[in-house]
């Protein structure tokens, strides 16, 4: 008998996903006829820095800081890893899958997106991108394009929105924080 569990990330796995535009979040000009995200901030500085915000991106560890509870059937970021996030409490629980569709690992570059998936209330794709720059600065860049696709996501309107600039501020905070060393917090 095959865990429950086990099953729903297979599902998941063979699963389509949602959207057509897949890895357009390579491009720097995103898809018509969805939402956009654009970030580009600096969240810290030094090589030190850089491998700790790449590495929390990497094992969901930006995702736990922001409340969003994931489960995934990897460790970390690998194209084809599915990963459900989870938000909220109880009956207002959400589960958002989505499956990692391309990685970038360079030396002073370093991220991965994600494309939604059945059961996701949006449609579209996240890209996160952690880099190091010749002056010490590292960044984070954060791409998306979506738009609803469950009836709660299509009655929240201009308040979805709000929801996704929010996280997406969350995400940037929580990189911050994971680029500075338990001695400098």
């Amino acid at each position: 008998m095959q865990n429950p569990r086990a099953k729903v990330f297979a599902d998941l796995a063979a699963a389509d996903l949602t959207y057509r535009e897949i890895g357009a979040t390579r491009s720097d000009q995103l898809p018509g006829g969805y939402g956009h995200v654009l970030r580009d901030v600096v969240v810290g500085k030094g090589r030190s820095a850089f491998e700790r915000a790449a590495d929390g991106l990497f094992r969901w560890q930006m995702h736990r800081e922001v409340g969003l509870a994931p489960a995934s059937n990897a460790e970390r970021a690998v194209p084809g890893a599915v990963v459900v996030l989870r938000a909220g409490l109880g009956p207002l629980r959400l589960s958002i899958p989505c499956r990692v569709v391309y990685t970038e690992e360079e030396d002073a570059r370093r991220g991965f997106a994600y494309g939604t998936l059945p059961g996701h209330p949006e449609q579209g794709e996240e890209a996160f991108l952690v880099t190091l720059e010749h002056n010490g600065n590292v960044r984070v860049r954060i791409r998306a394009f979506s738009r609803p696709a469950s009836p709660l996501a299509r009655a929240g309107g201009a308040v979805t929105r709000l929801v996704q600039a929010h996280v997406t501020n969350r995400y940037v905070a929580a990189l911050r924080h994971l680029t500075h060393s338990p001695r400098e917090t």
